[in-house]
């Protein structure tokens, strides 16, 4: 049955169900979940895909509950994920803080609509960037994927389920309406080539055995439960052995490996797709279905003679902060189009610390940033111009 999982071939697919078959190909073998417009789709077709890869598919009754259901399978030692959106999303988030603190490998597929509240369940946005980065309270690193096609939803999923077993962690894919319901060719290759990152397990015996001892990296070897080791999981304040322990020299210990583990293997995580960099004095920078509208607005720029560049964000979280901050001295300006009314371009703005003008094209929601309101912006920027910001 598992020779199922790997559907080698090209086929025409929309991103939520890219998203399903890049879990599969990559080892998932259990989803929980819940029915939400516009990840729906990758809750149906994993309903329908993981009994023929013997896996299970379970529906929840609602969001927190597929969250608590999924972090239990993985501790199982099985491969697991959700999908969700907007209201959803909000209702893991107390979840994902305790899988960030118990250090639980999994994946968390967000498809952004608009918000707030209810908002526009059909329709697309970018507005929960912030909130995968903070919505979980206490202070701590997260891993966040932005793709920007149904090819990339298949890709970044393999790539997410990976960094989730490597770092022992909730990886979130920051996906967005329109990408998830983009039907456009998908290439499945073959299950020998597809990269799959084995959970790291102990190599002491039991008795020596401490769930949160981390190696050299940060990241601790993670047995699961059933397999003669002693683990205590909670989301208490812990010592190396699982153990709550209430005092600050504990809290200090294990939210600054939390921290560390992420930032100290950050050039490992952080990738970006970059396009006339070199010569650049403008750069473009975007994610999601932004950064195709994005490229058009830098294409059709050069083509003026302008020196536009393109910074595609595929790891949103950590930030290229380096990136940037080497970049921008050299800058006229630096552009970011986002779907919500200012989110990442605050981080880009603190990177590039005032050395170069920081411009945002914004759209509240409900349709694409045309290419034409990011050339305007760009136009402008090379005039020296600020662009102006358009009446309410």
């Amino acid at each position: 049955m598992a020779g199922k999982a790997v559907m080698t071939g090209t086929y025409f697919m929309n991103g939520d169900h890219a998203c399903c078959e890049g879990a599969l190909a990559v080892g998932c073998r259990f989803f929980a979940g819940y029915p939400i417009t516009p990840a729906t789709e990758i809750a149906e077709r994993m309903s329908r895909r993981l009994p023929e890869c013997g896996g299970i598919y379970i529906q929840m009754e609602d969001e927190l509950a597929s969250i608590a259901a999924v972090l239990g399978a993985s501790w199982g030692g099985v491969k697991s994920m959700t999908s969700t959106s907007g209201p959803g999303f909000s209702l893991m988030m107390e979840n994902i803080g305790l899988g960030i603190c118990t250090e639980t490998p999994c994946v968390v597929c967000n498809v952004q609509r608009a918000g707030p509240s209810t908002g526009l369940p059909t329709l697309v946005a970018q507005g929960d960037m912030m909130q995968a980065r903070w919505g979980s309270h206490g202070h701590y690193e997260v891993i966040a994927l932005a793709p920007s096609s149904p090819q990339e939803m298949f890709d970044f999923t393999i790539r997410a389920f990976n960094l989730s077993e490597q770092y022992r962690l909730p990886v979130i894919i920051m996906a967005d309406e329109v990408i998830g319901h983009m039907n456009e060719r998908v290439v499945i290759p073959r299950e020998e080539e597809i990269t799959i990152t084995g959970r790291r397990k102990p190599t002491v015996p039991p008795d020596m055995f401490k769930p949160y001892q981390a190696d050299p990296d940060g990241v601790a070897p993670m047995a699961s439960c059933g397999e003669g080791y002693r683990i205590h999981v909670t989301g208490l304040t812990h010592d190396e052995r699982g153990y709550p322990v209430m005092d600050a020299a504990t809290q200090e210990n294990m939210t600054d490996r939390l921290i560390r583990k992420i930032r100290g293997n950050k050039d490992k995580i952080i990738r970006t797709d970059n396009a006339y960099l070199d010569d650049a004095d403008i750069v473009v920078t975007a994610y999601g279905i932004s950064a195709r509208s994005a490229k058009h607005a830098v294409r059709e720029a050069r083509s003026k003679g302008i020196r536009a560049g393109l910074i595609k964000l595929e790891t949103v979280w950590p930030f290229p902060e380096d990136l940037i901050r080497t970049l921008a001295p050299s800058l006229k300006a630096l552009i970011m189009p986002e779907i919500n009314a200012g989110q990442m371009v605050l981080e880009l703005e603190r990177c590039a610390g005032g050395a170069c003008p920081v411009e945002l094209v914004s759209h509240l929601g409900g349709g694409l940033i045309h290419p034409a309101a990011i050339l305007d912006a760009v136009m402008a920027a090379h005039k020296g111009k600020k662009k102006k910001k358009k009446e309410a």
